[in-house]
């Protein structure tokens, strides 16, 4: 659970970064318009077109600077909104420049009337030069100073210390002795082992034992994790990601030297070098353009296939009694939870006695619903929750907690699905189909991991490709 006082701060910092990304936007606009006024049309009409604030350019102000945000949100720009690379700051602000300059050019600037191409050229570079620049300066004002607070100590961030021993006391007298603050606030620090005495406990609170992280974290307020165990601790590791795994905080290690070999560990500005275990499989920009084609996709879905939609509408309310759609709470991203929405394909309080997954020859789905399963068109809704960016088109299918428990007594690494958004479709469901018990689901998995290790938009089409050759064929179940 994050406090109010943390979320009041991360909200003041997001405000500031979309106030100067406002204010760039506008001023970038504002060069385009100029430069199209004074030296496009005046050499088009030969007369010189006066640069007033007038109501086209009010409007396009509005409708440029919204579409900048909305790509700055979908990117995740605005998340981890305190700690920042500059460099790496530097380049996602350019491709984000670069391709929010190129959508605008083809929605709004390709259709003028110039006297030649060039011209075409020039605005685009003219537009993309100001936003880029304007846009990154104000940004990097931001996060010089975001830096310098951090380092004096005036932002810090609650941090717990997984480990008792020599690397955690280390690992702590180093972030300590700095002649700068490293923005860890330790709250304490928790053991692997069940030891009675801990040599960190002389300089830090001891919080229990690991197996209570969930309690541990939500209690602290705890935004950041380091993992300082011992070497003959390390057969524990994979037991304290799976437990870090639905948790927002952000997670390091202190490094092996395989670690150091293999270019894991990064050159940080500030701290000591650790490896910083990612918590989404996506870069930023791999993210980006995989929401946008979930978009993009679900919008032309939902307008191709609307005849099919409107008609299974009617259908399932004819069937039987009942509602047209079926909602079901599902965890999803993070482990958050959500209502998966589906055409009900079941007669009405099929589970009056608890969760029950369906078979080949179910007795309780309707004819109809038999016929939607065949060809999945009772999985159409399901890019509602797309749109509204609680699923993905391709991903990990979405379980209700009632099952995910029971898979993560035997597959405690389930929970690494939960990197990613689940999906409508995945390469279990290509590869392996719809799981009828725990057993199944669990052999699904092995597909499902395979696929988070290899997230990129060619595997989703791909995936995308097969799924279609299932529903044609009348595969679905």
């Amino acid at each position: 659970m994050i406090s109010t006082q943390r979320k009041k701060r991360e909200a003041k910092q997001r405000a500031f970064y979309i106030t100067f990304d406002i204010i760039s936007s506008i001023l970038s606009y504002s060069v385009l318009f100029f430069y199209r006024k004074k030296y496009i049309e005046t050499k088009l009409f030969d007369i010189k077109s006066p640069f007033d604030f007038d109501i086209n350019f009010l409007f396009g102000a509005f409708v440029f600077t919204a579409l900048w945000i909305s790509i700055y949100q979908i990117s995740g720009f605005y998340n981890d909104i305190f700690r920042r690379s500059r460099l790496k700051e530097f380049f996602q602000t350019f491709n984000q420049s670069l391709f929010g300059s190129i959508l605008l050019f083809f929605l709004f600037i390709l259709d003028d009337i110039v006297t030649n191409y060039k011209d075409y050229y020039k605005s685009f570079f003219i537009f993309l030069s100001y936003h880029f620049l304007l846009t990154y300066l104000f940004r990097f004002i931001l996060s010089s100073r975001t830096n310098f607070l951090i380092q004096k100590g005036k932002i810090s961030f609650n941090t717990l210390i997984i480990g008792s021993n020599q690397n955690a006391v280390d690992l702590y007298n180093k972030l300590r002795n700095k002649n700068f603050s490293t923005g860890h606030n330790f709250v304490g620090f928790v053991s692997v082992d069940n030891n009675i005495k801990f040599l960190l406990e002389k300089k830090l609170n001891y919080l229990g034992n690991y197996t209570d992280l969930d309690k541990i974290l939500s209690e602290n307020d705890i935004e950041e994790v380091i993992i300082a165990v011992e070497s003959k601790e390390h057969n524990k590791v994979q037991n304290i990601l799976n437990l870090l795994e639905d948790e927002n905080v952000k997670i390091k290690m202190i490094p092996d030297t395989y670690d150091i070999l293999s270019g894991k560990v990064k050159l940080e500005s500030y701290g000591e070098p650790l490896v910083e275990i990612p918590n989404r499989p996506l870069s930023v920009t791999g993210a980006f353009i995989k929401r946008v084609f979930d978009i993009v996709v679900s919008i032309i879905v939902l307008i191709v296939f609307s005849p099919i939609f409107l008609a299974s509408m009617v259908l399932v309310k004819l069937s039987s009694k009942g509602d047209i759609f079926f909602r079901q709470e599902r965890v999803g991203y993070k482990g958050k939870k959500f209502n998966i929405i589906k055409f009900r394909s079941m007669v009405a309080d099929a589970e009056t006695n608890g969760p029950q997954l369906s078979c080949k020859e179910d007795p309780r789905i309707t004819p109809w619903g038999r016929i939607m399963r065949k060809y999945r068109i009772d999985e159409l809704p399901q890019f509602f929750n797309v749109i509204k960016g609680e699923m993905s088109i391709v991903g990990p299918r979405p379980e209700r907690e009632y099952y995910i428990k029971k898979i993560v007594e035997k597959a405690p690494y389930y929970k690494q699905l939960h990197k990613i958004k689940p999906g409508i479709t995945s390469w279990g469901m290509v590869k392996f189909g719809y799981a009828e018990n725990v057993d199944e689901m669990i052999q699904r998995l092995k597909y499902d991991l395979v696929y988070l290790e290899n997230v990129n938009l060619l595997n989703d089409i791909k995936i995308l490709f097969y799924t279609i050759l299932i529903v044609l064929q009348g595969r679905g179940k």
